[in-house]
């Protein structure tokens, strides 16, 4: 009988050991949807204060483009930024983030260009505070 109850509690720290793993990835999921939609909602509101809420600043650009500084430079660009070449209204009312498999505390949303090319690529990182906008790239360029 000893050797069922130590084989028992065995298996309990084990279960317990693998489970926050688990967890983590399914917690990291929800988080990064949770984040999305609030970051989306704003963006097809055209909210840009809260679109500058979350955003890690500097926020990288394509080649050639200024990074964005500060608050102040991203509500003044913030056509710029979500307009470059595409619509990001229409784009985010569709796309899905996706995660990036080597690192998972970044994902990205890819939009289509003018053309209709996924080319138009936003970043997002897990920060302290976490989730933020970080970056913007055309892979065209």
């Amino acid at each position: 009988m000893t050797k069922a109850i130590v084989l028992g509690l065995s298996l309990v720290l084990i279960g317990t050991a693998v489970a926050p793993t688990a967890f983590s990835g399914t917690q990291s999921n929800a988080s990064i949807n949770a984040f999305w939609e609030k970051f989306r909602a704003a963006v097809i509101k055209e909210d840009k204060v809260t679109v500058a809420d979350l955003t890690q600043f500097p926020v990288e650009m394509p080649y050639g483009v200024p990074k964005v500084r500060n608050k102040a430079q991203l509500i003044k660009r913030y056509r710029s930024i979500f307009y470059f070449e595409h619509n990001a209204r229409e784009c985010f009312n569709k796309a899905k983030p996706e995660v990036n498999s080597s690192n998972p505390s970044e994902f990205t949303v890819a939009c289509k260009n003018a053309a209709g090319e996924e080319v138009i690529i936003y970043s997002f990182k897990r920060t302290q505070n976490g989730w933020k906008f970080s970056g913007l790239d055309n892979i065209n360029e």
